[in-house]
């Protein structure tokens, strides 16, 4: 049965309900099925801007219709999740700590002491990062990438990602499925989620530049005065 076809979506979210990411994830699970989910989901770690909260839901409605089974939706996803995050956490690893700090030389506003209260953040509380990461948005894909510099224990990392992603997939799969043809409800309340986290991660950001740009000029103004 096709997903398209079985859907009557209203005109006012016919766009954002089976257009742009939502067409191409529709296309790939009628052509595959429930790998194509898991598929679709892989890539969606690796390139962030692609949005699981409307490639799950639409893996749970086309469950609803048939197309394959929501177990099968469950474990496709959290497969996709897991080897695509897999894929960071080998990026992490293949740059190492030496790479790390040698790219961060180079970035300007960046200092090696920031590196340093990073990496001793993440081996406080990595193994929670890593679980928790993977129901935050954006950070659900950059969290592998430290992990591997880390060298946490490949094991640990794919147990913990398999139980953070499974858990994320499930709310999302489970709301597609019981929500029927309006899935791209979901959609909607997860993007006002993924907006405020972003909107956190600016005001973070402004924040660090602000103080560090305040910190450099402190320090030339103290040379300065040393010099006179």
């Amino acid at each position: 049965m096709s997903i398209l076809t079985s859907a009557s979506v209203d005109p006012a979210s016919s766009e954002s309900a089976l257009g742009g990411v939502a067409q191409w994830a529709v296309d790939i699970m009628e052509a595959i099925g429930a790998p194509g989910a898991g598929l679709a989901i892989a890539l969606e770690n690796l390139f962030p801007p692609l949005p699981s909260e409307v490639i799950l839901p639409l893996a749970g409605f086309a469950a609803s219709q048939g197309n394959f089974s929501i177990v099968e939706a469950l474990i496709w996803t959290t497969l996709g999740s897991v080897f695509g995050a897999w894929a960071l956490y080998g990026l992490g690893a293949w740059l190492g700590r030496d790479r790390m700090r040698a790219i961060v030389e180079k970035v300007p506003l960046v200092d090696i002491e920031d590196v340093d209260k990073v990496e001793a953040w993440f081996l406080k509380h990595g193994y929670k990062a890593v679980f928790f990461g993977r129901m935050i948005p954006i950070f659900r894909s950059l969290i592998s990438i430290p992990a591997g510099i880390e060298k946490m224990p490949v094991l640990k990392f794919l147990g913990l990602t398999t139980a953070g992603s499974l858990i994320w997939n499930s709310i999302f799969v489970f709301s597609g499925y019981f929500l029927g043809e309006s899935w791209h409800i979901v959609e909607e309340y997860a993007g006002i989620f993924q907006k405020i986290v972003i909107v956190a991660v600016l005001i973070a950001a402004v924040w660090y530049v602000t103080s560090k740009i305040r910190s450099y000029r402190r320090r030339k103004a103290q040379r300065a005065a040393e010099e006179s």
